[in-house]
């Protein structure tokens, strides 16, 4: 499941709506929808993600959190080290290898790490 499925799917639940129902009320298939909630489709596009928020008739901040969530929810990723490197192109290729088998622990350590890379010290 990706982030933005498991967010959809948190508000659907929460207000008590169907697949079918949500998905004939974006008009898209229910198989869609439900591929987009288990991450067997990749990110919607912008539109549909709008058509989401609309549908839910979420605002601000939580409007902004379903747009990064789709941004951030790529099932299938393609990481480019070419000109990197050689330590970049190490670290692509372990967690490739090894991200099935991390703990959630480690997981949400490396996603701090990797949120907090590059910005100034003074944030």
């Amino acid at each position: 499941m990706t982030p933005f499925g498991a967010k959809m799917r948190a508000l659907r639940r929460e207000r008590g709506i169907s697949q079918k129902d949500m998905a004939a009320a974006l008009g898209v298939s229910p198989a869609y929808l439900s591929a987009l909630e288990h991450g067997r489709r990749g990110a919607p596009n912008w539109a549909t993600v709008q058509k989401i928020i609309g549908y839910f008739n979420v605002i601000w901040d939580e409007a902004e959190e379903l747009e990064r969530l789709a941004w951030e929810s790529h099932p299938r990723i393609i990481v480019d080290t070419a000109g990197l490197s050689p330590e970049a192109t190490l670290l692509a290729n372990l967690l490739a290898d090894k991200i099935g088998r991390l703990d959630k622990a480690t997981l949400d350590s490396l996603i701090a790490i990797l949120q907090t890379a590059g910005r100034p010290m003074s944030e």
